[in-house]
C-alpha cells in the first residue's frame, strides 16, 4: 500500500472528525461547561458506546492481537475483572462524583482530606495521563513513520507534529462533546476493521466463516484460562483480581474516561453506561483475540512469512503483505487511525481539564484564553513525550502501559480507597510524600520476589501499590476533626 493510499485514509477519517466536531460544537451553548462537562446532557446509550471505544487504542488495535501467539486468550480473564471493576465504579463512585457536583473527580480528595491531596491526585493523573498516551500513540506513530513518512523522507518529529496538531484543532472544536462522538465513530470503524479484516484473510486461505470459526476453537492460540502456575503472572487469580482493581483504577478514578460519564445527565444513567460498555468492551476485546489467531494461521500458512520478533508487529505485517487485497491494508490504517486519533484526542482533553481546574485551580471562572492556551501546552508536552518514548523505549508497548498504570495509579487508588473506607483525617502535608514512596516501595518488593522467590509480579502490582499507599494513610491519620464535615463527605 503506498503511502499516498495511507495519507488519503487519514484525509478521510480526519474530515468525519471535523464534521462531527462541528456538529458538536453547534449542539452545544459554548464555554468551559460546555468543553469541561458537555454541559451534562449526552444520552446514556451513545456514552457507552463511547467509552468502549475511548478503552481501545492504537496500543490495543495493534498489540491485542499480536500478543494471541505468546499468551493465547489470557487477555480475557483481565477483562472479566474489568466488568467486574465497571459495576464497583458505578455503584460506588459515580454517585459520589455526581452528589457533589465535580468538574474533575480529583476535586473529591480536596474535600476529604485537603487541598495537598487533592493536588497529589491531580499530579499523579497528569503524569499517567500524559505518559501512558504518549506510548500509546507513539506505537501509532512509528507505524505512520514506516508506511508514510520514511518513504517521503520525512523525519518522526514532523510525523509527531502534524498527528498531533491534527488532534488538537479537532479537539479544540468541542472539548467533551466531540470527543464523545468521535469516540461513537472510533467504535464503529474498529469492530467493522477488525470484522472485515477477519473475512478478508479467512478468504485468502479459502475459509467460510464456518471454517474460520472451527480453526479459530482449535488453535492453540485460543486458551482462555491459565490456572496451572501461581507463580506466572498468567495465572487466572492474579489476572482477575488485577483486572477489577485496573478497571477502578484507569477508568473509575481516570479523568480521562469519567469526563464522558459525567457528561450524562444524571447518576442512573451515568451506571447504565458503565455496565453496559463493560459488557460490550468484552466482546471487542474478543474479537481483536480471534483476529489474533486467524492472522497467526496466515503466518503459518504462508511459506514466505514468519513470526515477527515483536508481536505487535503482526497485524501490520500480514495487513501489508502483498498476498492481501488493497481494502485489508487500508482497513488496517482506518482501525489503527481511528483507535489512536480519538484516544489522543480524549486524553488532551482530559488533561486541559485536571490542569485547568485541578492544578490551575480555575474552573468555571477560567478565562476561555486560559482554557486555549492550557490546551495548545497539553498538545505540545504530549509531542515532547512521545517524541522521547520513541528515542528510548523497547518494551512491549501494552505490557509498558500497564506498568505505567500500576506505578502512577496505585496511590490514586489507595487514595480514593482510604477516603472511602474510613472516617479518619490525615496529615494533609505528608500525603505528597506517600504518594511518592508507595511506587518506589512497590518496586523494590516487585524486584525481591522475582530475585529472591522466582515469583513473577504481574498487573497485580497496582493493587500492591494502592496497599502501600493505605498504609501509608493509616500511618499518618488521627481521627475526625469535623464529623459534621465528614458526614457530609460521605453523604
Amino acid at each position: 500500500m503506498s503511502p499516498l493510499t495511507v495519507i488519503a485514509v487519514i484525509a478521510c477519517y480526519f474530515a468525519m472528525l471535523l464534521g462531527l466536531s462541528w456538529l458538536a460544537r453547534r449542539g452545544g451553548r459554548g464555554g468551559n461547561d460546555e468543553f469541561f462537562t458537555g454541559g451534562r446532557r449526552a444520552p446514556w446509550p451513545l456514552v457507552a458506546v463511547a467509552t468502549v471505544g475511548a478503552s481501545i487504542s492504537g496500543v490495543t488495535f495493534i498489540s491485542v492481537p499480536g500478543m494471541t501467539a505468546t499468551a493465547g486468550y489470557g487477555y480475557l480473564q483481565m477483562v472479566m475483572g474489568f466488568i467486574v471493576g465497571y459495576v464497583v465504579i458505578a455503584w460506588l463512585l459515580v454517585p459520589l462524583f455526581y452528589r457533589h457536583g465535580l468538574v474533575s473527580i480529583y476535586g473529591w480528595l480536596g474535600k476529604r482530606f485537603g487541598m495537598r491531596s487533592y493536588k497529589s491526585g491531580a499530579w499523579l493523573f497528569f503524569v499517567s495521563k500524559i505518559s501512558g498516551a504518549s506510548v500509546r500513540f507513539m506505537v501509532v506513530c512509528a507505524v505512520l513513520q514506516t508506511i508514510v513518512f520514511a518513504p517521503l523522507g520525512m523525519p518522526f518529529e514532523l510525523n509527531v507534529a502534524a498527528t498531533v496538531g491534527l488532534i488538537w484543532l479537532y479537539t479544540s472544536m468541542g472539548g467533551v462533546r466531540s470527543v464523545i462522538w468521535t469516540d461513537v465513530l472510533k467504535s464503529v470503524c474498529l469492530v467493522l476493521s477488525v470484522v472485515l479484516c477477519m473475512v478478508f484473510v479467512a478468504a485468502n486461505l479459502d475459509m467460510d466463516v464456518a471454517a474460520m470459526a472451527r480453526s479459530i476453537a482449535d488453535h492453540e492460540t485460543s486458551r482462555v484460562f491459565f490456572f496451572d502456575d501461581v507463580t506466572r503472572a498468567s495465572w487466572f487469580g492474579k489476572q482477575f483480581v488485577a483486572g477489577v482493581f485496573m478497571a477502578v483504577a484507569t477508568n473509575g478514578l481516570d479523568q480521562d474516561m469519567m469526563q464522558r460519564n459525567l457528561a450524562c445527565k444524571d447518576s442512573a444513567a451515568s451506571r447504565k453506561n458503565m455496565i453496559v460498555s463493560g459488557v460490550m468492551q468484552f466482546v471487542v476485546i474478543a474479537l481483536f483475540l480471534m483476529l489474533g489467531t486467524v492472522l497467526t494461521i496466515y503466518v503459518e500458512r504462508v511459506p514466505e512469512l514468519s513470526m515477527p520478533r515483536r508481536s505487535d508487529e503482526l497485524f501490520g505485517m500480514v495487513a501489508a503483505h502483498d498476498s492481501m487485497p488493497v481494502a485489508v491494508g487500508v482497513l488496517f490504517v482506518l482501525g489503527l487511525i481511528s483507535a489512536a486519533y480519538s484516544a489522543a484526542g480524549s486524553a488532551m482533553t482530559a488533561l486541559t481539564t485536571s490542569f485547568t481546574v485541578d492544578i490551575l485551580g480555575r474552573g468555571g471562572d477560567a478565562s476561555p484564553r486560559t482554557r486555549r492556551v492550557v490546551h495548545v501546552a497539553m498538545a505540545v508536552a504530549m509531542a515532547v513525550v512521545i517524541d522521547v518514548f520513541y528515542r528510548l523505549s523497547d518494551q512491549d508497548a501494552i505490557s509498558a502501559v500497564y506498568t505505567l498504570a500500576s506505578y502512577t495509579y496505585g496511590p490514586i487508588l489507595g487514595l480514593f480507597a482510604y477516603g472511602m473506607a474510613t472516617k479518619r483525617m490525615v496529615t494533609d502535608r505528608a500525603v505528597p510524600w506517600i504518594c511518592v514512596a508507595a511506587p518506589v516501595a512497590s518496586w523494590m518488593v516487585q524486584h525481591a520476589l522475582r530475585h529472591c522467590a522466582g515469583y513473577e509480579t504481574g498487573f497485580e502490582l497496582l493493587l500492591l501499590n494502592a496497599l502501600l499507599t493505605c498504609a501509608g494513610l493509616a500511618a499518618v491519620s488521627y481521627g475526625e476533626k469535623n464529623k459534621h464535615t465528614l458526614s457530609q463527605t460521605h453523604s
